[in-house]
């Protein structure tokens, strides 16, 4: 799970600010204000550690990546070669501590989050370049281990740490190398030391942490009749949800079941997700079929009504193939996934819109097989009706104010501000911005003053 993030100079932003990522984290803002490029940038991450290539320290995509973010300088905030760009993430480790001990003095350092600061800077082809990457294992909110690997004044690459005693190999007095990707220290300038090896665990958590991250898009494939599938295992339900059928199929053949949360009754997936929709509101039942026995052609059928006929999901509202790969998504990612879904209430009626909020909360607290998932969803979304559900939950004590972390983006001139809503334990948010859904008041306002202005017009068209 992401514990934080901070960017500079990417893109509208100059600079974020250090992000706290909860469980459940929700982002509202207006149309461009920036708030899809924190998830971009993500997306960016993710794709280079699963480049093959790596002497390219950041992948900026292409038509087969997972994001296209153009050039370098496309990236750069104001297209400004002059700006360095900078992000810090923390993510917790799952399962037990991670442990580092040095050989040679038997010193152990122990910790349950690892952060990663990266900087990156124009080299003269206009191409990126690490000039500065910085490990920081954690716990408890203090830092117990810190490795810094940097360019000093003689644009020479060190590396050094505070904590950690770093001793060079006799007769391996080699320079060190370029980084691989932008958070590998290469194999070369590892083993230039005798107690190094440390730093390829600090990689693998890293590829591990960017590989548990998931996209949903704002623009969902259309409802088909006929679905594929051969029986094969997808990763995700796809940027357009494209594969939410398949993923049904293929969790519900493996026999995994879910539950909303601890001491709640276990369903299989297909099950699960059915009773989801029914208590949405959308349709009344829910389920996928083989066209005929032995062939992988598969329909998605529903009632919208308990005394309607079974019809194909192309044949009934939209909402429901759009809030499908949303639903499924949510809970088909392996366990200590991260999930950045833009928009998943598009196409939703108001009420739907509030009881989505319920979805992701049981979401962020499922299990599965008896464990729990401890899934994250960070939601960016325009529904006033999806915040006013989730601030009820918080104070009703559904879900912790701790676990929630809502914030707004909005335009400040030529760039972007991000700020943290304070949600108490009653569900309160202390500081409501400005025009956060619309200046709702001058709206009533408004309607007020026409409405006496036209009854005047009229009682004296009356009296005439």
């Amino acid at each position: 799970m992401l514990t934080s993030l901070h960017i500079k100079n990417f893109k509208a932003w100059k600079d974020t600010g250090s992000i706290r990522l909860a469980p459940l984290t929700v982002i509202f803002g207006a149309n461009s204000s920036g708030k899809s490029s924190l998830g971009h940038l993500l997306l960016a991450l993710k794709q280079t550690a699963l480049s093959v290539d790596r002497k390219r320290p950041l992948h900026l995509g292409d038509e087969n990546a997972l994001i296209d973010l153009g050039t370098f300088t496309e990236c750069l905030h104001k297209h400004d070669l002059k700006n360095d760009l900078c992000f810090k993430l923390g993510w917790q480790i799952p399962g037990k501590q991670l442990e580092i001990r040095d050989p040679l003095s038997h010193t152990k350092f122990v910790g349950d989050e690892l952060q990663l600061a990266v900087t990156l800077m124009a080299d003269a082809k206009e191409q990126p370049r690490v000039n500065r990457l910085v490990y920081r294992l954690r716990h408890d909110e203090a830092t117990t281990l810190s490795v810094v690997y940097a360019r000093d004044e003689k644009n020479k690459l060190e590396i050094h740490s505070e904590q950690y005693k770093l001793v060079r190999n006799m007769g391996r007095g080699w320079p060190l190398d370029e980084p691989d990707k932008f958070y590998r220290i290469s194999d070369q300038s590892r083993a230039r030391f005798q107690n190094a090896e440390f730093l390829s665990d600090f990689a693998l958590r890293t590829e591990a942490a960017l590989s548990s991250v998931y996209y949903l898009g704002p623009l969902r494939e259309h409802p088909k009749r006929i679905y594929s599938w051969s029986g094969e295992t997808p990763e995700s339900v796809g940027q357009k949800g494209e594969f939410s059928v398949a993923a049904i199929l293929a969790a519900s053949a493996q026999e995994r079941r879910l539950n909303r949360g601890p001491k709640r009754p276990q369903a299989r997936f297909d099950e699960f997700i059915a009773q989801w929709l029914k208590d949405l509101g959308i349709i009344n039942s829910f389920t996928v079929k083989a066209v005929a026995e032995g062939r992988k052609e598969y329909e998605v059928l529903v009632k919208v009504h308990p005394t309607s006929s079974e019809v194909k999901i192309t044949d009934v509202g939209f909402g429901v193939s759009q809030v499908l790969p949303a639903l499924v998504q949510a809970f088909y990612c392996p366990p200590n996934s991260t999930i950045w879904m833009e928009q998943p209430e598009i196409h939703l009626h108001p009420q739907v819109q509030a009881e989505l909020a319920d979805v992701f909360i049981s979401a962020t607290q499922a299990r599965e097989n008896g464990k729990a998932r401890n899934v994250q969803l960070i939601v960016e979304s325009h529904s006033e009706h999806f915040l006013n559900r989730l601030q009820r939950r918080v104070a009703e004590g559904t879900v912790s104010s701790e676990d929630v972390a809502v914030y707004f983006c909005h335009r400040a001139g030529s760039t972007t501000k991000l700020e943290l809503l304070q949600l108490n334990m009653y569900g309160e948010i202390e500081n409501w911005p400005e025009n956060f859904f619309g200046d709702e008041m001058a709206d009533i306002a408004g309607r007020t003053l026409a409405a006496m202005q036209r009854k005047r017009e009229r009682s004296k068209q009356s009296g005439t």
